[in-house]
């Protein structure tokens, strides 16, 4: 059987077989005994975004971020599968097994931030399941997004400033995009954006955002227990939220009827919020908002300003997450909502385009910030200068990319 190495780091080899499209993730060396059990070898690399545990008749997958899906070497018979089902579901509070106040599926994330999902028989038949999506010691900032091609450094500094709104005027919008595109990154680095004199609360199904803030409060919402302990909605936690003073509001997964709660704060002076949901175009945001079952009501639509569109695409034979358009809601066209796209991604050029249709939010900001388009215009290429230079430096840690979004903030 031909093999070829394709990457080799720690304990860690990359390797590619001619019978087989995935690559195999071998992973040398023991492993101490611990509550993750073999599972443990995966969760250390941070170059792996998900791992997939699928009962013990399959070896364990792993989402590599250069390799895409890979097959490893490690293989979990059914028994310590579900023992380690059990003591992840312990961090998360919920009463794993199949009888009465027990329940078979459970979401939650592990004590270092890890979003997982699992599940047991009789609910998966072929054994216990885990579908694990890695926290990140050092999470992506904006410069890694640039440096990936997930944005150009032009529409990083323009949404810099809109979410700045310039001191005066800050953006409202929605990131929508499939799963797995990688919206909850991008919302991270759009939130080292906000400066730190603005309160900042975030609502989340499970809390997977990394935003580093000097003033963030978090709320999570909590399913009902078999044990008749009442659920906390996304409802409750932003109506909660709304009597705390927030200056900014990111709601992480948008799905339901919080989406007119939302809508609602953008509209009553609450500028500078955005959250995700699941769409593939500015158009299909706008459906999935006015229609079951978020059902938020046309008009409260003039609230969002933009609408930014991310997705996971195929280019030269790799997978790639890249913004795809840009839309402001530019007012109502009968009774729907009237999108201008003003960003547009060309895959011919492979890059993210401005369309040339004027802007609504520039115009916004720059009334409330009493300046000229030209003075906007200053502003933006200003903020390029400062992320260019990061960039040429090749500086991406969280820490020290927020340092100098606030101390420029600081400077002024």
């Amino acid at each position: 059987m031909a093999e070829e190495i394709l990457a080799q780091y720690g304990n860690v080899t990359i390797y590619a077989e001619s019978n087989h499209p995935s690559p195999v993730y071998h992973v040398e060396g023991d492993i101490p005994p611990n509550p993750y059990g073999k599972l443990q070898a995966l969760f250390e690399d941070d170059n792996l975004e998900e791992v997939m545990y699928n009962g013990g008749t399959q070896c364990v997958k792993v989402a590599h971020r250069d390799f895409d899906m890979c097959r490893t070497n490690i293989w979990i018979e059914d028994e310590e599968g579900l023992s380690i089902c059990k003591n992840i579901a312990s961090f998360t509070n919920v009463p794993l097994g199949d009888g009465p106040g027990m329940v078979a599926i459970f979401d939650g994330r592990l004590p270092d931030g890890s979003r997982v999902n699992g599940t047991i028989p009789p609910v998966t038949p072929d054994g216990p399941t885990l579908t694990i999506r890695k926290f990140m010691e050092d999470p992506f900032t904006m410069v890694n997004l640039i440096k990936f091609g997930t944005v150009n450094l032009r529409l990083a500094a323009m949404m810099w400033v809109w979410i700045e709104g310039l001191d005066s005027r800050p953006a409202n919008f929605v990131i929508a995009g499939g799963t797995g595109c990688g919206k909850t990154t991008t919302l991270n680095c759009l939130g080292m954006y906000i400066p730190w004199h603005k309160r900042l609360l975030t609502v989340e199904d499970t809390a997977e955002l990394q935003v580093y803030h000097d003033h963030w409060l978090r709320m999570e919402t909590r399913q009902e227990r078999p044990d008749g302990t009442p659920e906390v909605n996304m409802i409750d936690c932003l109506k909660s939220s709304l009597r705390m003073r927030p200056d900014r509001i990111i709601v992480g997964e948008v799905r339901g009827p919080e989406a007119a709660t939302l809508l609602t704060a953008m509209n009553t002076g609450h500028d500078g919020s955005f959250g995700s949901l699941h769409a593939n175009t500015g158009a299909e945001t706008v459906t999935r908002l006015i229609n079951p079952p978020m059902d938020v009501p046309p008009i409260m639509l003039t609230g969002l300003d933009l609408i930014i569109i991310q997705a996971r695409l195929h280019v030269k034979g790799k997978t790639a997450r890249k913004i795809v358009e840009v839309s402001e809601v530019a007012g109502m066209e009968g009774d729907k909502p009237r999108l201008n796209p003003i960003w547009k991604y060309n895959p011919e050029a492979d890059e993210i385009e401005e369309t040339g249709i004027p802007s609504k939010m520039k115009e916004t900001i720059c009334n409330a910030a009493g300046i000229t388009p030209a003075t906007f215009e200053q502003h933006v290429q200003q903020r390029m200068g400062i992320l260019n230079d990061l960039l040429n430096r090749d500086i991406t840690d969280i820490g020290t990319v927020t340092q100098v979004i606030q101390g420029f903030y600081s400077s002024r």
